[in-house]
């Protein structure tokens, strides 16, 4: 019989079951709704600038309040839905507030090119497939549980959990020792990039792309959270785990390595974001204090905190000093350039530039060396970058652009849907599996808040950077996974 301990008693029932009852009382969740849904958009609309209040003006607020009005849904439900409590996190911040205070402020971060109607069209576009989204969840939600053959639920093998252990020891320590020692990843992005460079011969940008990029950094990052995410899981579900010196050795030691290689100083910030979102939800499995708390202070500390966190991308901090003449200057900022970029993209295709779908190819087959496939498509942020004529085309390529990008309007709308049903389906599952399967082997328990996580990522786009990650969780996963029952090597 698994152990049952305090964090794994469940916080709500299995579908199909009464749902209990919120956290929050009326007296807490009205403020809540009203500050997030009413008070911060106005507020941010009602302050001074330069910016024209037209039709994208009008239609930025609505997306901001549609968007809040969901998250406080998220926050107060009576179920965990961290995927879902992610996208609509992001779309508050990243596709809302911020945009909204740009157009305030009458400020892009990143030039827009195209007539102020292809910026309303973008806006208007954002919030459809908001709703898309949201209906998607509405269908998997009212959509009934199988019946019928239940299959082996996929477990942690103990043996292959230590096989990633050691793998990823291995691969984080290569990686640090090729770029210098632990010393640079506590200096700045830009050190870490240089030394890329100087691994590959500097030809990691010009041959491989961001893709590339983040694969050469990918086995140096990602085994080895993963490995600390079924370790922690392991530890704080089973009494037996916690007396095991082997396990909370294991354990200090690969949270010792995420400390040096998946680091906010050295990493970008929606990395760390899934790091933090991961760990955070695989800790408190079940506390719903916590997951309602992640989300409404994660608006907090989005608008306050994380556009200062940047400081470390350069190794002179001076580069990124700006002058804050609004209270909305840190919005400004090119991280929350997504619904421009989105306005960019759209221009783009009326320019006569179609993919048809090839850019969603490139990032499905990122791994195919460009010398046997010379038109292999680029980064679509780089490839709206350079049309644009941007020095910099390190540039967002946000969901909904890169769905417009391949499949037009249609595409987009049933790309959202989709991801929608997805994302209800993969919360409700998750929700029945820790509730009846609370044992520390759990894979479904780790990979949903690391999929919860990473969404901040695959949201802002592009997909071609968010690809490398993605394979090596999933060839990670498939190393540690098994689905025979083996009593002797289960995680105890």
């Amino acid at each position: 019989m698994p152990e049952t301990t305090e964090l794994s008693r469940p916080i709500a029932a299995a579908p199909g079951a009464p749902q209990s009852r919120a956290v929050f009382s009326r007296a807490t969740a009205l403020p809540l709704i009203f500050g997030v849904v009413a008070a911060l958009p106005l507020a941010v609309a009602a302050q001074p600038g330069e910016g024209v209040r037209d039709t994208a003006f009008l239609l930025q607020l609505v997306v901001a309040c549609y968007a809040g009005a969901r998250l406080c849904a998220m926050v107060l439900a009576g179920q965990r839905r961290l995927i879902q409590g992610a996208f609509w996190l992001f779309c508050y911040l990243a596709m809302g507030v911020a945009p909204l205070a740009q157009s305030v402020l009458g400020r892009e971060p990143t030039p827009v090119v195209g007539p102020r109607s292809d910026t309303v069209l973008a806006t208007a576009l954002v919030l459809l497939g908001m709703v898309a989204f949201d209906v998607g969840a509405m269908l998997a939600r009212n959509r009934p549980a199988l019946r019928g053959r239940k299959r082996a639920p996929a477990r942690v093998d103990r043996w292959r959990l230590w096989l990633l252990v050691g793998f990823s020891l291995a691969a984080s320590g290569v990686f640090v020792v090729q770029l210098g020692g632990p010393a640079v990843f506590f200096s700045s992005r830009e050190e870490i990039l240089l030394g890329l460079e100087e691994v590959t011969g500097g030809q990691v940008d010009q041959e491989t792309g961001e893709a590339g990029n983040a694969l050469l950094r990918g086995f140096g990052t990602v085994p080895v959270l993963l490995a600390l995410l079924l370790l922690t899981r392991w530890l704080v579900t089973s009494r037996s785990a916690r007396r095991s010196p082997s396990v909370l050795a294991a354990w200090t030691v690969v949270a010792a390595v995420n400390v040096i290689v998946n680091n906010p100083v050295s990493n970008p910030r929606y990395w760390f974001l899934t790091v933090l979102f991961s760990l955070l939800f695989t800790v408190f499995p079940r506390s719903p204090v916590m997951y309602r708390a992640s989300l409404a202070l994660g608006v907090i500390v989005a608008l306050l905190i994380f556009p200062f966190a940047d400081r470390y991308r350069y190794a002179d901090d001076a580069a990124n000093q700006t002058g804050s003449g609004s209270l909305l200057e840190p919005l400004a900022v090119k991280d929350y350039d997504q619904v421009g970029m989105f306005a960019n993209h759209i221009t783009f295709v009326d320019d006569g530039h179609h993919t048809y779908g090839g850019q969603l190819l490139g990032s499905v087959l990122f791994f195919v060396p460009r010398t046997l496939w010379e038109e292999k498509p680029v980064d679509s942020g780089v490839l709206v970058g350079e049309w644009m004529g941007t020095n910099n085309t390190n540039l967002s390529s946000p969901l909904w652009a890169e769905l417009w990008l391949d499949f037009g309007p249609l595409g987009m709308t049933a790309g959202l849907l989709a991801v929608g049903y997805g994302a209800a389906r993969a919360d409700r599952r998750y929700v029945s599996r820790t509730l009846h399967d609370p044992s520390p082997g759990n894979v479904f328990a780790v990979v949903v808040p690391l999929i919860a996580g990473y969404s901040f990522i695959l949201l802002r786009g592009s997909l071609l950077q968010a690809t490398g990650r993605i394979v090596i969780v999933a060839l990670c996963l498939a190393l540690v996974t098994t689905f025979r029952d083996r009593p002797e090597r289960r995680l105890w």
